[in-house]
């Protein structure tokens, strides 16, 4: 099997060496990431990232000192990042700092590569950006969008939700998970309002979808999508109104 022409630089920071290890072992096994690096801490970590070109971050949360998240808070321009941690307790917050991925320890080789490839997809598209990754409809039944080099046709209905992941946004229908370079206003501004409204700052959901509201999040095909508090009033307006 050929290699893939693309590697992303990857930098482990785990204050467990035995996690530490067992993230690096993951890395090597996988032809398309190169190991530029691992950190017990994330104050050594932000010293990497501040001096070296890093693509990929693999991040536990729980660290003494600095956690994962801090350390979040304090990048201006953060690579694309995989929280790996024991528990799934972060999640919304990790979310909220555009991670790409979320992988609860302890790790299988099958669920980190699922995550590492979602980063070299996201990767890849972020070098090619020479059409519009979201192309204005001609109707209000559909749009294109463009993953790999090739322009999908996506259906307004079939969309579940549409999650941000950075400088990608995540547009989740029933068959399937498309990354796309593009951001949330580009979303909102060609898709339909009619149909989809922005619940978080990272989520725009599709109305239709919505199946309950449940303690200040909406469910979509058992995905509980939060309510930012900025957003509130506008979605229950839209909610009773649809």
């Amino acid at each position: 099997m050929a290699e893939t022409a693309t590697t992303l630089r990857c930098l482990v920071v785990d204050d467990d060496p035995l996690a530490l290890q067992i993230v690096e072992n993951c890395v090597a096994t996988t032809p398309f990431l190169v190991h530029a690096g691992s950190c017990s801490s994330a104050i050594a970590a932000a010293e990497v990232l501040r001096t070296e070109p890093i693509d990929l971050l693999f991040l536990d949360v729980e660290m003494p000192l600095m956690s994962g998240l801090d350390l979040l808070r304090t990048l201006q321009h953060p690579p694309l990042v995989i929280l790996i941690t024991s528990s799934k307790s972060y999640a919304v917050e990790a979310f909220e700092h555009e991670v790409l991925d979320y992988v609860v320890k302890p790790i299988s080789y099958a669920r980190f590569l699922q995550a590492a490839q979602k980063a070299l997809a996201a990767h890849e598209t972020h070098l090619n950006p020479t059409l519009d990754t979201i192309v204005a409809p001609t109707n209000t039944q559909f749009t294109f969008v463009k993953v790999d080099n090739k322009l999908l046709k996506v259906l307004f209905d079939d969309v579940r939700y549409v999650e941000a992941l950075g400088d990608y946004v995540h547009i989740v229908t029933a068959k399937s998970k498309l990354i796309v370079y593009s951001t949330m206003r580009a979303v909102e501004e060609k898709f339909p309002s009619t149909l989809f409204v922005r619940v978080h700052r990272s989520f725009i959901v599709n109305l239709k979808r919505v199946q309950t509201i449940e303690d200040n999040t909406v469910v979509i095909d058992e995905k509980h999508i939060p309510i930012g508090q900025t957003y509130q009033r506008e979605v229950f307006q839209r909610l009773n109104k649809f």
